[in-house]
Parts: C-alpha cells; structure tokens; sequence
C-alpha cells in the first residue's frame, strides 16, 4: 500500500439506500494499481478485514485471466415512488432490474406499486427482481413474495427474504419463486453453508466482503450454486474488482448488480463504469480516481476512516 496516496472520499446519495445517504470509503494505489476499502459502518473491524483483503489484491496483484469481455447488468430501484422508478428503469438500457422492498416503515402496497412500475418500464420481455435484504420472517416472506411476484407478472427471483439460513430454506419449501442468498453468504463463517442446506437457488458474491477476486471464485465454485455477482454500492475502483470477478466465472447465466454508479451523485474517476445496452466492460485494472477532488472527505471523515483503516490492517 502507498500510504502517501491514501484518499478518503465522500459522495451523495441521489436517493436514501440501505440507511445512507453518502457513500464513503477509502481509495489506496499500489504496485498493480488502484483498489477501495469501503464497508458499511455496521461492519465489525473483523469483518472489514476481507474488504481491506479484497482493496490490497486490487492494488497489489493482476486479477485471473477474463473469459469474457462484458458483463450483463441490471438496473437497481431504490426505495422511490412508481413514477421514479419507471423512469430509472426506463432511461437504464437494461433489461433487468433489481427493486428493493421492505424497507423499514414503506408499506407492502408501495413495494407492490414499485414493481408494477418496473415491469411497466421493462415489458413482458424484461426480468424483475426483488431484494428484502433480511426484513421478513418467513411468513411475512411467504405471503409478500406470492404478492410481488403477482404485481411483477413473474419475479426471476427473491433475494434474502429472511436472516437466517433455516428461515431461508423454510421459505424456499413454501414458494415457487427461486431464492437467492445475499448477506447468508457475505456475512456467514461458513458460506457454504446456504448451498448446504437446501436454502438458496441462487448466490449472490459481492467480491469485497469474501476478501477479493481470488476466494470469491473459490465462494462460487463451492457453492455450486449459479451466481450473480453485485456491488456493494462502491466507487468505479472498487466496482473493477467485481466485473473481474463476473468475467473469471466459469458461467454466467444472470445478468449482474454492477451497473450501481447510478446511485451515487458522483465518481472518482473520469472513466466511470457506466452501462452501455445493459452491459459493462471487463477492465484489467481498477480505473484512476483521477476526479477525485470533488468528493474528498472532510477532515473529521478522514480521520475516522484512516482509523477505522489502522484498526483493520492491525487485526492481519
């Protein structure tokens, strides 16, 4: 790590998503390149140590060998009325689209008027999906997701209706929808726990909580599961470690949660990861922030990632 090009970087929010409206997190340079250290705040200094594992490979290493040079993508819904969502969809270029749902006090009618917006904007051709990110139990799951699916004419899939792996399973027996697994992965001691025990069609892999590239793939492979690989919300320099990741699998047979720039009211760098016809290119390296400056934390930012950052790389 080059310490003297350590960059902590704040920028907006264009609508509230999973609880934040600035995204922040740290940018460092090293001998392959550029990487990104940026979990969440609910994160433990433990479990941000795969992320500082994930940013160090970026910046330290050559990512495996593609085997393919673009990546299918969907479009990401946040929390908005239907008429905002039809229009996110609409101007995407994508033709999946991933809604969040059930965030805390939006009622299931919003939720459902949120989906009939998006597969308004998508057509019958066009694939929804639905993210709970843990919010139900499981029959709150079971009658909400029989409800969406309804409202969307067909949900491709539901992902992480529930918290736990047993919740998960119990779903899955009692609904015709394929689940996919988000934070059962990410945040499990044993990932491969959620294949184990019947609980997943499908897994989500964000590349920067499973420590980079390398293990994700090796996440992947023993899930035996398909795999879609999403962001975790991350600047174009993080946002590189994923479509490295996406273009290493053996198969990919879903389109991605990569396209999440959208989100943020900004980027570091002026080759933002952007989509193009629903697709993203696959880049050697992480691009250079080389816009940085217009969203370069404040002092007090600073200081509390730079210390958040020493206590993780002290617990290597």
């Amino acid at each position: 790590m080059d310490v003297s090009s350590i960059r902590v970087y704040a920028i907006p929010m264009r609508n509230r998503f999973r609880g934040i409206t600035v995204r922040e997190g740290v940018l460092f340079r090293g001998p392959a390149g550029w990487g990104e250290f940026s979990p969440f705040l609910d994160y433990s200094d433990a479990e941000c140590v795969p992320w500082l594992e994930c940013a160090e490979e970026s910046a330290g290493l050559s990512w495996p060998a593609p085997l393919r040079t673009s990546i299918p993508v969907n479009c990401t819904v946040p929390v908005v009325d239907p008429e905002r969502a039809h229009g996110i969809v609409a101007a995407s270029g994508c033709s999946t689209a991933k809604v969040k749902v059930a965030d805390p006090g939006t009622p299931l009618s919003a939720d459902l008027d949120r989906v009939a917006a998006v597969r308004d904007a998508l057509g019958p051709g066009g694939k929804v999906r639905v993210d709970a990110n843990t919010a139900w139990d499981v029959d709150t799951a079971v009658d909400a997701i029989r409800a969406l699916d309804r409202a969307a004419g067909g949900l491709e899939y539901v992902e992480q209706p529930c918290r736990t792996v047993d919740e998960l399973a119990a779903v899955r027996r009692r609904v015709d929808v394929p689940i996919a697994a988000d934070e059962s992965i990410r945040r499990a001691e044993d990932p491969m726990k959620v294949a184990v025990a019947g609980a997943a069609d499908i897994a989500v892999i964000k590349v920067a909580p499973l420590g980079g590239v390398r293990r994700a793939l090796r996440v992947a492979e023993a899930s035996g599961l398909p795999c879609v690989i999403s962001s975790a919300v991350e600047t174009s320099v993080g946002l590189a470690a994923g479509l490295a990741l996406a273009a290493a699998l053996p198969s990919l047979d879903h389109a991605c949660g990569l396209a999440t720039t959208s989100l943020l009211t900004g980027d570091v760098t002026s080759d933002s990861l952007r989509p193009v016809a629903g697709h993203l290119p696959v880049l050697g390296t992480a691009p250079t922030p080389d816009v940085f400056d217009g969203f370069a934390a404040d002092g007090p930012t600073t200081a509390r990632w730079l210390a958040r950052l020493d206590r993780v790389r002290a617990l290597r």
